[in-house]
């Protein structure tokens, strides 16, 4: 059989590679990507897949030419391939509702959002951070998908223990933050979270990250004037449904 030419494209990561070790391939900020197939239009329609929340994690793994770490990749970093993969897959042009309106993007015109690198020391995924209310000092991380498959496990695992429980907020900060005042024991963490972490100081965290985390700026303003964010899931891949 003739040997055929796969195109692929070359990707550029938001966080410009800063965030993962020297040695890994991560670090080079750039993730080559193959166009998407029929192969991977039956990744996309796999019902298990689909119910075990992990389609476009299986799609994402597919596209990846590079040889990298798939767990290793931050979220920001893992938004931008799933964008990349939906312009090598569809095309540029994606039509989605939100609030009761049909907006029509081009995707090609998103840019990675902004973030001061000198807050980072290149190599190192550690960030530190002072709670504005009670002044304690911490340490916190950029969740990587690895991160996000333990969370996920241990949000299962205690929804089964606790049916009512809602306990997505605190689990995910247990996971981010990796000291307080110099202590980085998983007791000391967990037990601040639980009983020391104020909700203005929660919240404050939340919203610094996403200040600084490098990411997809997937949110864009409207004609009157609104925000508008961009959804990603499923339905991100299936333009004509």
């Amino acid at each position: 059989m003739t040997e055929l030419n796969f195109p692929t494209e070359i990707i550029e990561l938001p966080s410009k590679g800063l965030v993962y070790p020297k040695g890994n391939p991560l670090s080079s900020g750039k993730v080559e990507m193959k166009y998407m197939t029929a192969k991977e239009e039956d990744i996309l329609t796999n019902q298990s897949y689909i119910q075990e929340g992990t389609v476009l994690d299986k799609l994402l793994q597919s596209l990846i030419i590079s040889k990298i770490n798939y767990n290793d990749l931050i979220v920001g970093d893992k938004n931008a391939l799933l964008v990349a993969s939906r312009i090598l897959g569809y095309g540029k042009d994606y039509t989605f509702n939100y609030g009761g309106k049909e907006y029509t993007i081009d995707l090609s015109t998103l840019d990675n959002k902004t973030f001061d690198e000198s807050l980072i020391t290149p190599g190192i995924n550690e960030f530190n951070y002072t709670l504005p209310s009670t002044e304690t000092k911490i340490t916190f991380k950029i969740l990587t998908s690895a991160d996000d498959k333990k969370i996920e496990a241990e949000i299962k695992g205690l929804k089964k223990i606790n049916k009512n429980s809602s306990p997505e907020l605190t689990t995910r900060l247990k996971h981010l933050i990796t000291s307080v005042n110099g202590d980085s024991t998983e007791k000391t963490i967990r037990d601040f979270v639980d009983n020391y972490l104020l909700a203005r100081d929660s919240r404050a965290l939340r919203e610094y990250i996403k200040q600084i985390q490098p990411d997809v700026n997937l949110n864009f303003t409207d004609d009157s004037g609104e925000e508008v964010a961009i959804p990603i899931n499923l339905s991100f891949f299936w333009p004509d449904a």
